[in-house]
């Protein structure tokens, strides 16, 4: 089988099992975001202990662990970001005290918030649904529009010292599948304050490539090309994620700011 077969039935498995997890929310998509929490953790230090070593043991396992099993439990979202700060800073002390680098604090840091953000964003209602599928539809088009047009517009390159690949016009191009994406999702599904809506949507679209391009840092600060080989043809789940967990917990935050609550902020944006 040829990698670019590979790619095409890893993507279509994976769109397809995200989007059935997602429909379903409550316990299954909860389950689904610590999958995703523990992956990106495991690829996390899977990358930083080749350089450093694993220095604190197995303490960080237990810890994400600890998050995990929380996560799914589905405590109130500011208790668990209590808990994910009081993790990160346990890890942090712990190389502090044993003269490691920081690596694992900071990955426990990002893969506990990615899986929260997913979860909570999705919560058990109608507008988590519809948020979670806005975010998809707007990063999804990102990555796709800035593929296309950076191979044929090309032109200067975005950060070159990071991802040599990456285009201004595609980044440009990209923003703008992400937005357009954005606003015809939100009029599929009824929602209203489409200007805001178009705001909301570049903004994840820009921070789905600042996502992309800080995980295309870390592996290079590593040395990886890939944060691992565990999806056929795509190489680790980082890989595809970066952008996405980063644009949720944009999301996650603009939807707490706009409701005033940590618990529902998809209801903010999406008042169904």
């Amino acid at each position: 089988m040829s990698n670019l077969q590979q790619r095409v039935i890893s993507a279509i498995v994976m769109a397809a099992l995200t989007l059935a997890l997602t429909w379903l929310g409550a316990l299954p998509f909860r389950l689904f975001c610590a999958a995703i929490a523990a992956l990106i953790f495991y690829e996390w230090t899977r990358m930083s202990r080749a350089e450093s070593g694993a220095r604190l043991g197995f303490l960080a396992e237990a810890l994400i662990l600890v998050f995990v099993g929380m996560l799914i439990a589905g405590p109130p979202a500011l208790w668990l970001l209590t808990l994910v700060a009081a993790l990160a800073a346990i890890a942090a002390v712990a190389a502090r005290l044993r003269g490691a680098a920081q690596w694992e604090a900071s990955g426990l840091a990002y893969a506990s918030l990615s899986g929260f953000s997913l979860a909570y964003l999705r919560d058990d209602n109608h507008s988590g649904l519809i948020a979670i599928l806005f975010l998809f539809a707007v990063v999804w088009a990102t990555d796709i529009a800035a593929y296309f047009v950076g191979r044929a517009v090309g032109g200067p390159k975005l950060a070159p010292s990071i991802s040599p690949g990456k285009t201004q016009s595609g980044a440009l191009g990209g923003a703008v599948g992400g937005v357009v994406a954005g606003l015809l999702l939100a009029i599929a599904t009824g929602a209203g304050n489409l200007i805001m809506l178009g705001l909301v949507a570049l903004a994840l679209s820009i921070v789905s490539q600042v996502g992309d391009l800080f995980e295309s840092w870390v592996k290079r600060r590593h040395g990886c090309k890939d944060s691992s080989n565990l999806i056929p043809g795509h190489g680790g789940v980082m890989d595809r994620v970066d952008g996405l967990v980063a644009a949720a917990f944009a999301l996650y935050l603009i939807g707490w700011v706009s409701t005033g609550t940590a618990d529902h902020p998809a209801q903010g944006l999406f008042p169904f």
